[in-house]
């Protein structure tokens, strides 16, 4: 099928059954959220506020998009915005992962972040004082209907055509902005009443279970955390609030449970869903699978039961999800390496017999070795990398260079304008007379040559880089303070 945008792609998403982790006798299936485009549930969120917006006129064409988010509405947002020709700026509290910000600034947004201590409520804050400053349009996705709505018109009109004439006896949910909650629970109260809603939360915060009341103001706008809100591991659920949406699906009696989960529980069912049963989501999928399982374990034969999975589970590879899955080779995977001779890190490869002919030189290139020299003695270019577009040790190294503030010249070896008549061949040859060097890069500063990334490092490291820079009179931030070597890729580090 061919799609007009990316739009397109959104909902539509599958329910999967479990063959492992369901109690015998009761069908436990999950509603992977993760086939959407931008990988989450809040996809469908992000299309419908701003649709809803561009309808009634709130939203302006070219006008900036903001809100307070903890993630995956964020990245949700700004793939709609990036179709649509929007900016958008994502308020997001510190302590969320931290690929979640490179997402989001990846898909061309902007990140303000609020210091962890506010909670959610005062990333919320922030977000409203930018839309006020700036005239921007903020989507308000905590009590904006058009939330609520999209997921009646989609999320549950699919669990009614996958669960057709009230074959489903619970739908288990959690709640973060409470869009999924009311606009699901809406529909199948209306057109599947015999299925029972469920909402789960996290067990130290029972936020909605201790039903004390949300305070708001004259608006509707909640007044500070509510005061049973703490920390928990649930990343995107249970903000510190009672959120609008959430309020209206239980005033309206759409909710007949609350379960309590652990934050513990919710991680080890997030990795078993994986290693059992192949299916990728993150925390707050864990959690609700757990609620999904304490129903199961007590219902009756024949029960059917459907979870909601948010997301992928790569929304949190800087969490505590992941923290105790290695980097390097266990012993286990060590042993098993060992168990055959070759391509080991243990065994070091012999050296290739020495030759009894010495290697003839290689013929200089007249041409490339005057291009060597006037590319490493440009007055107004005194920065010169002799490069290769994939190599780690060279992104280290611009990456060095943008952190000090350095301009420099990359001569990329590898890259198309180099290849015709192997020029960049007959570089290295140059480079490797030269310098003695056979690795790549090779830098030079003001015509003279420094080494390679190591090199680099090490002369900012000791201080004679930057005499160099100056008698070049090449510029670069002194105030600078930074490792050098905190900038190699992390395999590096490991070894």
């Amino acid at each position: 099928m061919i799609y007009n945008s990316v739009l397109e792609t959104i909902g539509k998403t599958p329910v999967i059954r479990l063959n492992h982790l369901a109690p015998e006798g009761v069908e436990v299936f999950v509603k992977a959220e993760a086939f959407n485009p931008m990988g989450s549930v809040k996809d469908r969120l992000a299309l419908g506020v701003i649709e809803a917006a561009e309808a009634s006129g709130e939203l302006k064409p070219g006008q900036t998009v903001v809100e307070a988010t903890s993630g995956n509405t964020g990245i949700g947002l700004a793939m709609v915005c990036a179709q649509k020709g929007y900016p958008l700026v994502v308020v997001m509290a510190e302590n969320f992962s931290l690929e979640r910000r490179k997402l989001i600034r990846f898909l061309g947004a902007k990140v303000i972040l609020t210091p962890a201590d506010k909670k959610g409520s005062g990333m919320l804050e922030k977000a409203k004082e930018l839309a006020a400053e700036h005239g921007w349009f903020l989507t308000k996705q905590f009590q904006n209907e058009a939330n609520a709505d999209v997921h009646s018109r989609t999320t549950g009109r699919e669990i009614i055509e996958d669960f057709p004439e009230g074959s489903l006896d619970y739908w288990v949910t959690g709640f973060g902005t409470g869009g999924t909650l009311k606009g699901v629970s809406r529909v199948l109260k209306a057109e599947s009443p015999n299925t029972r809603v469920v909402v789960c939360e996290p067990d130290n915060v029972p936020i909605l279970g201790s039903s004390i009341p949300q305070e708001r103001d004259s608006q509707g706008e909640p007044v500070g955390s509510h005061p049973m809100s703490r920390p928990h591991l649930v990343q995107g659920w249970s903000p510190d609030w009672i959120p609008k949406l959430t309020e209206d699906a239980q005033k309206q009696g759409w909710i007949d449970e609350i379960v309590p989960v652990s934050g513990l529980e919710s991680i080890q069912l997030s990795k078993d869903l994986a290693a059992k049963e192949g299916i990728f989501t993150g925390i707050s999928g864990g959690a609700t699978l757990a609620g999904a399982l304490h129903l199961a374990r007590n219902a009756k034969p024949g029960t059917r039961i459907l979870a909601m999975l948010p997301d992928t589970g790569e929304r949190y590879l800087t969490t505590t999800l992941f923290e105790d899955i290695p980097v390097d080779m266990t012993e286990e995977e060590m042993n098993l390496s060992k168990s055959t001779a070759g391509y080991r890190f243990d065994v070091k490869t012999p050296a290739p017999p020495a030759s009894d002919q010495e290697e003839e030189a290689p013929l200089l290139d007249p041409a490339e070795l005057t291009y060597v020299h006037d590319v490493t003695h440009q007055a107004d270019a005194p920065v010169v990398m002799f490069a290769l577009e994939w190599c780690e040790f060279c992104w280290s190294a611009r990456k060095f260079f943008d952190r000090v503030g350095i301009e420099y010249v990359s001569v990329d070896l590898d890259s198309v304008a180099y290849q015709e008549g192997n020029r960049g061949g007959k570089i290295r040859a140059i480079l490797q007379d030269q310098t003695g060097a056979k690795t790549i890069p090779q830098i030079y500063v003001g015509g003279t040559h420094i080494g390679g990334c190591t090199d680099l490092f090490d002369g900012f490291k000791d201080g004679s880089l930057q005499p160099l820079l100056d008698q070049a009179n090449a510029s670069y931030d002194a105030s600078v303070k930074l490792d050098p070597y905190s900038l190699l890729p992390g395999w590096l580090h490991a070894r």
